[in-house]
């Protein structure tokens, strides 16, 4: 039997899969599931029990596993039911008070529990978390953002929604040593403690930078960064970080995809191995990218000094 993604024969996989599997045992692994890599065109109905699968399996071969996740669609299909338009600058959410409290009902009381459910269900143990939860997060409310609207840089106040000021891993460390699998909802609260949305890819980006991971996987709805967005197979295998300022002035990463590799900067500067951008919507694509040779995505280094392309 042959995998339609890679073209290998399934034992073949497998047999490829050991050194990986070697190499990683007791890392830590930070997955951020985008609300895209669930909901998106290509997602089949069972998706997210797919991905859970997939993740409950790195937990079993040993990686200490931890999950940060979005949301998006399922926000923005919630505000639609209840009558709101949601509204979006530079690829960046506006949250008003009405958009947080969707927002937070969503994340919290929907996405995070049938996470933590399905981790459970497949034989994993899931703890649902959010930034509140024993100051897992301390957060400050954005006063401006600079977006880059029609070409130009414009700062904007994007209404409730927070950056990271510390990660505090302690929680995360106890439960990953014993065996759990912590599902964090981006949502956390300022000093004076009014909640504040979080942008999901800065979330996972700091929490895998707190905890020193080896790798940060974050599953959307593209297979990594394309060179031509009409061009499925015009995807890079490898961004080195120095590259990407330009690649954001050329306008090969725009949008949605800005936040994700600046968390994955974040990330690689701070000491994570590898960043892997890549499309959840593709069936297992989570233990493609990180167990065969061939990858589905794109990863973001940083290259070792004296260290040649």
């Amino acid at each position: 039997m042959t995998d339609k993604i890679t073209g290998l024969k399934f034992e073949d996989v497998l047999i490829e899969s050991l050194p990986y599997i070697r190499d990683f045992s007791e890392s830590i692994m930070v997955i951020k599931v985008g609300g895209n890599a669930m909901m998106g065109p290509e997602a089949a109905a069972n998706l997210m029990d797919e991905i859970v699968q997939d993740i409950v399996l790195l937990h079993f071969v040993g990686i200490k596993t931890i999950v940060v996740h979005g949301g998006g669609p399922e926000i923005n299909e919630k505000m639609e039911k209840m009558g709101k338009t949601p509204k979006f600058i530079g690829g960046l959410r506006v949250t008003d008070d009405d958009t947080l409290e969707i927002a937070t009902m969503v994340l919290v009381g929907n996405i995070n529990t049938k996470m933590v459910s399905l981790i459970n269900k497949y034989g994993g143990k899931g703890v649902g978390l959010n930034g509140v939860d024993a100051n897992l997060i301390q957060a400050k409310k954005k006063r401006t953002q600079k977006i880059v609207v029609d070409g130009n840089e414009e700062d904007v106040d994007i209404g409730w929604v927070g950056e990271t000021e510390i990660i505090n891993p302690k929680l995360l460390r106890i439960m990953i040593e014993n065996g759990y699998i912590p599902v964090i909802s981006p949502v956390a609260a300022e000093k004076k403690g009014h909640m504040l949305n979080i942008n999901a890819d800065t979330v996972a980006g700091d929490v895998a930078a707190a905890l020193g991971a080896k790798k940060l996987i974050m599953m959307t709805d593209i297979s990594g960064v394309l060179r031509d967005v009409k061009d499925k197979t015009s995807r890079i295998s490898k961004i080195e970080i120095s590259e990407i300022d330009k690649m954001i002035d050329d306008e090969i990463i725009t949008g949605g995809m800005i936040p994700k590799i600046r968390g994955a900067e974040v990330a690689v500067r701070s000491g994570v191995e590898g960043v892997h951008i890549i499309n959840g919507s593709t069936p297992h694509s989570l233990l493609l990218e990180l167990f065969t040779d061939i990858g589905v995505g794109t990863m973001i280094y940083k290259k070792e000094e004296g260290e040649e392309e």
